[in-house]
């Protein structure tokens, strides 16, 4: 199964393959991408390391409050529930 990359064929992709071959050069294409590359591995490794500070900094605050915050909203829910059925 082939995945389409924002409905770009393979025809589209050789033709902007050649238009950047022609612009760049076939010595500055190779170190462009190499460089691109590097760029979307740093960005992923940022985005990886934000989603774990925030998952960090919610344990921390779930681990401080004993887990009564939880506690609260579980009987915040079933307060209104009951109230909802009378």
């Amino acid at each position: 199964m082939m995945v389409q990359f924002l409905f770009i064929g393979t025809t589209e992709l050789l033709l902007i393959g050649g238009i950047a071959l022609l612009l760049f050069g076939g010595k500055k294409l190779p170190e462009m991408m190499r460089g691109l590359g590097q760029g979307v591995k740093e960005f992923k490794k940022g985005v990886n390391d934000v989603e774990a500070s925030v998952n960090d900094a919610d344990d921390d605050g779930r681990r401080k409050d004993g887990g009564t915050a939880d506690a609260k909203k579980d009987d915040n829910k079933e307060e209104h529930g009951a109230q909802g059925r009378q």
